[in-house]
C-alpha cells in the first residue's frame, strides 16, 4: 500500500502543469491563486474566516439545571438525572448497561480494577495515546507494556500483540485514538486465546463503529470521556458500558465507595474496596442536552472527513489515516494524516505546520513517543515497583521498548481539531487549498 501511494505521488509530482492546475482549482473559484506568496512570508491567507466554536451551549437546558440546583439534589444519590443519562447513553451505544463516572480517567480506573488488573500484573496497551491510558495502569501498580503502532491506521498493531504476552499479562487496553476503530476482531482473538480481559479506551470514540457495532461495546468493558474538548462534552465526566450485569454491578459498587449494589453480596454496609468516582447531577443534565446534537454533528464530521480523505490524498506527501475495514466509521475527535517530508520537497513537518497555521488552518502534531514518557522511569525507580518487578524484568522492558512504527507516526502525524470538521464544504476547500498552496510553494522554504 505504501509503495502504491509513493509511486502515485511521484506521478503527480511529475504531472503536467494542467494536472497541477486541477489540484489548485478551488483557489480560482474563491478568488485565490495557488502560486501566490505564502502567508508565512506576507502573502494573503488561504483561510480568513473563523472556525466553529466548541463547546456549544444549548440555552434550553438551563431551566432544568436551575430547577435541580434550587432543589439541592446535586449528587446522584438524591437525584434522577444521572440514571436517566445512563439509560439513554446505553441505548444509544447498543449496550445493556452504562455507568456514569466523574471522568474518562476514573472510568478506566474502575474498569481495570473490576476486571482484575492488580499489583504486579502486566497490561498490553497502545503507545499512541493520551497519558491517562497508561497512567491508569500505573495507578493499579501494574506494568504497561506498549505494543507497536501501525502508522497507517494510527492504532495498535494486532499482529504485534501476542509476542508481548508474559505469564503476568492480565489484560489488553486498545485505544480508539482520535475516534479511529481498532481491529477488534484480531484483538479479541488474541485475548480469548490467552484468557485476557479487553478494556476499550473509547474516550475519543463516541458513535464510532467497527463492523456495525459501536466502539466501546466490543470488549469486556468500554470507557468514554466527556471532557470539555470532547465531541460529547460536560467539562469533566466519563462512562463505562458493558453487557455483563455482574461486572457492571461491581463497577457500580466500586465507584460508589464500595456500597453494595445488585449482585454484589451484602456482608456489611461496605462489602468491597471502593472509591468515589461518581458523576454529579449537573454533569448528567448537561450531557442529556448535548446528546441532542451528537448524531447530527457526527454525520457532519463524517461527510467532511470523507471529502478531506479524497482531496488531501491527491497531494504529494499527505497520507490520510487508513480505516481497518471498509465499513468502519471513525468518531473524528481529531482528523489525522501523515506528512511525508521526502515527498513534499523535503519541507520539514515543523515548517509545514507553521506555514499551515499562517494560512489560517489550525493544526498540531498530536501525540509523541509516549513510551518514553518520564513518568515511566519515575515509576520504575519507586520502591513499590522495585518490590513488584525484578531488575531483570525492568531491564528487559527497556530493551524491548523499541517501537519503530510508533516512532515513524510520532515524526509524521498532523491533526485537525474536530470542530473544524463541523464546517461546510467551503471550509474544507479552504483546508485543501492551504495545503496545496504550501506544496506548490515548497521551494520557498
Amino acid at each position: 500500500m505504501k509503495n502504491y501511494r509513493i509511486s502515485r505521488r511521484k506521478a503527480i509530482v511529475t504531472a503536467s502543469a494542467g494536472t497541477l492546475g486541477m489540484l489548485s482549482a478551488p483557489f480560482s473559484s474563491y478568488g485565490f491563486e495557488s502560486s501566490k506568496k505564502l502567508a508565512l512570508y506576507g502573502g494573503e491567507k488561504a483561510r480568513k474566516g473563523a472556525w466553529s466554536e466548541w463547546p456549544v451551549w444549548d440555552k434550553t437546558a438551563e431551566d432544568g439545571i436551575v430547577e435541580m440546583l434550587r432543589s439541592g439534589r446535586w449528587w446522584r444519590g438524591s437525584g434522577e438525572h444521572v440514571e436517566e443519562f445512563e439509560q439513554k447513553y446505553a441505548q444509544m451505544m447498543g449496550t445493556k448497561r452504562c455507568l456514569a463516572t466523574a471522568s474518562g480517567t476514573t472510568a478506566l480506573l474502575v474498569a481495570t480494577h473490576v476486571l482484575g488488573v492488580d499489583a504486579g500484573d502486566e497490561v498490553l496497551v497502545s503507545p499512541y495515546t493520551f497519558i491517562a491510558t497508561y497512567n491508569v495502569i500505573f495507578m493499579n501498580k501494574a506494568l504497561p507494556v506498549f505494543v507497536d503502532t501501525d502508522p497507517q491506521t494510527f492504532l495498535i498493531d494486532p499482529s504485534k500483540i501476542e509476542e508481548k504476552i508474559t505469564d503476568r499479562t492480565s489484560a489488553i487496553l486498545p485505544v480508539h485514538i482520535y475516534g479511529l476503530p481498532v481491529d477488534m476482531d484480531e484483538v479479541n482473538k488474541v485475548a480469548q486465546k490467552n484468557d485476557l480481559k479487553v478494556i476499550e479506551d473509547a474516550c475519543q470514540a463516541w458513535l464510532g463503529e467497527y463492523k456495525g457495532k459501536k466502539l466501546g461495546t466490543l470488549g469486556d468493558l468500554g470507557c468514554f470521556s466527556f471532557q470539555n474538548s470532547k465531541n460529547l462534552p460536560t467539562g469533566e465526566g466519563g462512562a463505562i458500558v458493558g453487557n455483563d450485569d455482574e461486572i457492571m454491578d461491581r463497577c457500580y459498587s466500586f465507584h460508589n465507595c464500595g456500597r453494595p449494589f445488585g449482585r454484589v453480596e451484602r456482608t456489611s454496609d461496605y462489602p468491597i474496596r471502593g472509591s468515589n468516582r461518581r458523576m454529579q447531577q449537573i454533569q448528567a443534565l448537561m450531557l442529556l442536552s448535548q446528546m441532542k446534537r451528537i448524531k447530527r454533528d457526527a454525520d457532519i464530521r463524517l461527510e467532511n472527513a470523507k471529502y478531506l480523505d479524497e482531496r488531501l490524498a491527491e497531494i504529494p506527501g499527505i497520507v490520510p489515516y487508513k480505516l481497518v475495514t471498509e465499513d468502519a466509521r471513525s468518531a473524528y475527535h481529531l482528523y489525522p494524516f501523515r506528512f511525508v517530508s521526502e515527498e513534499f520537497g523535503k519541507v520539514s513537518r515543523d515548517q509545514f505546520i507553521k506555514a499551515l497555521r499562517a494560512e489560517g488552518v489550525h493544526c498540531s502534531v498530536g501525540y509523541g513517543r509516549q513510551n518514553y514518557d518520564g513518568l515511566i522511569e519515575e515509576a520504575f525507580n519507586s520502591k513499590g515497583y522495585k518490590r513488584l518487578f525484578s531488575e531483570q524484568r525492568l531491564k528487559q522492558w527497556r530493551e524491548e521498548n523499541v517501537l519503530p512504527g510508533n516512532d515513524q507516526l510520532a515524526d509524521e502525524a498532523v491533526i485537525f481539531s474536530q470542530r473544524m470538521l463541523l464546517g461546510n464544504k467551503h471550509d474544507m476547500d479552504d483546508i485543501v487549498n492551504a495545503v496545496t498552496k504550501i506544496y506548490e510553494n515548497r521551494e520557498a522554504f
